[in-house]
């Protein structure tokens, strides 16, 4: 799993989900009805947090893959990257500030070293503060309006500019990143007097935020540029992040199974979870408002108006069989309707959205038809607790698509993709057992320690789940347990691996409870976890996936951003290395047809309206996110505007033709609305989001239409079967070879790529 964090302003409007910091304003300071909580200026480290951070130092300097100590100019790397989180667009801090704060450029390492976390914390206290007074700034200049006459422009990205000179020059940044505002909301039809309204609550709810960051949000912040300055992969996780980790790898929590929203002030109900407390009470609904929480039958209730988010989810989160009462009021009421209470009792609830799914496409070619089974893989989870448990029914990828292969099997499909788009990885283990349903047995991964000593992973299980014609789909997403999977599909002859070149992360990391090495483990801190790279894995012939990623066999177009995002794009990235070939026979070869495969998907999609819609689609996004800036003079942004509406109305057009007119395509929402995501209705969002799930996918479509291929050739060339088939095409149905996979034996977890596991105690850190 790729498990990143965005820079801390990209965090804070495009998720609206952060805050932080009290300046000496009260509630009513603020134009708060009701109490906020925001924490107190100047930010402090704990003594928890300095722990954490020398605990992390220890290991990360001592067992991490690539151990490098942490010096000066260690200490300079974690200064710049915790800079480029905190503000990377440059539009906060100018030359003069960091003249000011180049005396931490390389001290961090000593600051670590010496439990005196001053220097960072004094850092993101100023960023509070600059944030907060830049978008006071930008609410003042709403009042005297813009002239839209000129001949300025605005930097849309500004990664690689030079930090602002001095307070004139931010200030001109600012009056330009303000007049785009404003000029998107007047393209969009709103009158001044919208407009103001408009940018000063977005402003506002801004300042609301920063002022909600708290302590352990600068610790997070820092420990992430330590961490990530190590290599791209490693991170430090504080409580929040460690715990909502943990549920995206076992996809369930314990709670009343509601995904919540901030809306402004309020928290909304944004989906219920089927089958959770929520939604089996009948008594919440998406799009109503919480505006307190209480425990138990009677606890007092605690006003959450004006909470972030992950303090809000906080509360309502708990133990099993607990209750929790919630104080709301109807979406359809607004926040001032009439305020309603409802008691629930938590359970533990199974988050199926990121579950493995299927789904059956007929394809119908020159009088034939034939069904092709889709398996869509979001990622590579495992409850491994309720597993090392023995819980028979622990959350499992591989188990899930074992079953679902076995649903497919008697549906009468003929070919199998398995969907891994975006799909970030998850637990070697998992990887490795999914690959097992697919072989009979052999080696699936080979995995290199910071020692050198390589080890080989494989499946030992005689037998598959699926042993007829097989396609993986891949894009640039997929990463880490995807491209073991993929490689190993592909080096074995398996399958066809079909898309866009992966993402090209190559590297094991292991899960570390840091409370392990408290002192007094009586005091139960709560120091987090650090998510360390400690291997490096390969594929079974010998290449690694770092870097280069996994070549699909066919490969499709790709939207560009293979500069913007990947394994390549990182400064401190592992080089790419190979190790000697695993003991592996390929039991196929998808050459022996792939020429002829090529041939008809280039012959089909040149004459396809949808792929061609595709690769038009395509170019006009390069086009536009290959802009280095836009005009802030009206008359040219509203030609180019109408030059764009009018090319999104011919793709619109397209589209119904494509779909017989059955798309139902809301026309406006086409178009910039001037309005950032959590501006719009909760109703409009949720139905934008549906449509994307029901909007055609011409590369699936057509990766079908590869396998529908794949498939006539191999029914009319018996030699050819022999070939492209596993182990000569003398397994026959592949029912007869899913005697042991899906019932697997359960060794202790083994430390995985990405998303990470508990590990065994003392397994990665010598036993310190």
């Amino acid at each position: 799993m790729i498990f990143r964090f965005r820079p801390l302003l990209a965090l804070l409007i495009a998720l609206s989900v952060t805050s932080t910091a009290t300046l000496a304003q009260s509630a009513a300071d603020l134009g708060a009805s009701k109490p906020r909580k925001v924490s107190e200026l100047p930010l402090q480290p704990d003594t928890n947090e300095a722990s954490a951070a020398l605990i992390s130092a220890h290991l990360l300097t001592r067992f991490h893959y690539d151990a490098q100590p942490l010096d000066d100019a260690m200490s300079q790397k974690i200064y710049a990257l915790y800079f480029k989180l905190l503000d990377g667009e440059k539009v906060f801090f100018t030359q003069e500030d960091m003249a000011k704060f180049a005396k931490y450029k390389d001290q961090f390492g000593n600051a670590i070293w010496n439990k005196d976390l001053s220097g960072p914390f004094d850092i993101f206290n100023q960023y509070i503060l600059r944030a907060i007074d830049r978008m006071n700034y930008a609410r003042g200049l709403l009042k005297q309006g813009f002239d839209f006459n000129t001949n300025d422009t605005y930097a849309i990205d500004r990664k690689k500019a030079d930090w602002p000179k001095d307070k004139a020059e931010l200030d001109d940044l600012w009056r330009k990143r303000t007049m785009n505002d404003w000029l998107r909301l007047k393209l969009a039809g709103k009158t001044d007097d919208d407009i103001r309204k408009t940018l000063d609550k977005r402003y506002s709810n801004y300042i609301d935020r920063v002022k909600q960051l708290d302590g352990q949000d600068a610790f997070q912040t820092f420990m992430t540029a330590y961490a990530n300055s190590t290599d791209p992969h490693t991170d430090y996780m504080g409580p929040r992040a460690a715990e909502n980790f943990d549920i995206s790898m076992k996809l369930s929590l314990e709670g009343i199974g509601a995904v919540l929203q901030q809306r402004d002030d309020y928290t909304a109900i944004r989906e219920l979870v089927p089958g959770g407390p929520a939604i089996k009470s009948g008594k919440l609904h998406v799009g109503d408002y919480v505006l307190g929480v209480g425990q138990g039958e009677s606890g007092p209730l605690t006003d959450v108006v004006g909470w972030r988010i992950d303090d809000v989810v906080n509360l309502i989160r708990g133990k099993k069989d607990t209750t929790v009462r919630l104080e709301i009021v109807p979406g359809d009421q607004g926040t001032d309707g009439k305020h309603e209470s409802i008691t629930l009792v938590r359970k533990k609830v199974t988050i199926e959205e990121q579950a493995a799914k299927k789904k059956v496409i007929e394809i119908t070619d020159a009088g034939v038809t034939r069904k092709i089974g889709v398996i869509e893989l979001p990622m590579f989870y495992s409850d491994f607790g309720a597993r090392s448990e023995g819980d028979k029914n622990f959350k499992s990828a591989t188990r899930d698509v074992a079953k679902l292969l076995g649903e497919l099997k008697t549906e009468g499909v003929q070919g199998v993709v398995i969907d891994l788009r975006n799909n970030g990885g998850g637990s070697l283990y998992e990887a490795n057992e999914l690959t097992g349903l697919f072989i009979d047995k052999g080696p699936v991964v080979q995995v290199r320690d910071a020692r050198g000593q390589v080890q080989v992973q494989g499946d030992d299980d005689p037998g598959m789940s699926w042993s007829g014609p097989l396609a993986v789909l891949v894009n640039r997403g997929t990463a880490s347990a995807s491209e073991i999977f993929s490689a190993a599909i592909q080096d074995y002859g398996r399958g066809l691996v079909i898309g866009t070149q992966t993402f090209g992360k190559g590297t094991v990391q292991t899960l570390i409870d840091l409370n392990r090495f408290a002192a007094d483990p009586d005091s139960k801190p709560d120091y987090g976890a650090l998510k360390m790279t400690v291997q490096e894995f390969f594929r079974i012939n010998g290449g690694s996936t770092q870097l280069r990623g996994v070549t699909p066999d066919m490969q499709y177009p790709g939207n560009g951003d293979d500069k913007e995002f990947g394994e390549s794009t990182y400064d401190n990235a592992l080089p790419w290395t190979q190790i000697a070939p695993a003991d592996y026979k390929p039991v196929a070869d998808m050459k022996a047809y792939l020429p002829q495969l090529e041939q008809m998907h280039d012959a089909r999609v040149a004459k396809s309206p949808a792929w061609q819609l595709m690769l038009d689609e395509l170019a006009q996004y390069k086009k536009l996110a290959d802009r280095a800036s836009i005009s802030l003079n009206y008359d040219q942004r509203e030609t180019e505007r109408k030059q764009l509406d009018a090319i999104q109305a011919e793709f619109r057009t397209r589209h119904k033709a494509i779909d017989g007119g059955t798309a139902d395509v809301d026309d406006e929402a086409q178009l910039d609305d001037g309005l950032n995501p959590n501006e719009r209705s909760l109703k409009s969002e949720l139905k934008e989001q549906e449509e994307a799930k029901k909007a055609p996918d011409p590369q699936l479509q057509e990766t079908s239409h590869v396998l529908f291929d794949a498939i006539g050739l191999i029914d009319a060339n018996p030699k050819l079967a022999a070939e492209v088939l596993p182990y000569g095409g003398k397994l026959g149905d592949s029912a007869s070879m899913a005697s042991t996979n899906g019932a697997m034996a359960l060794p202790t977890p083994m430390t995985e790529p990405g998303a990470s596991q508990a590990p065994k105690p003392a397994s990665s850190t010598g036993g310190k």
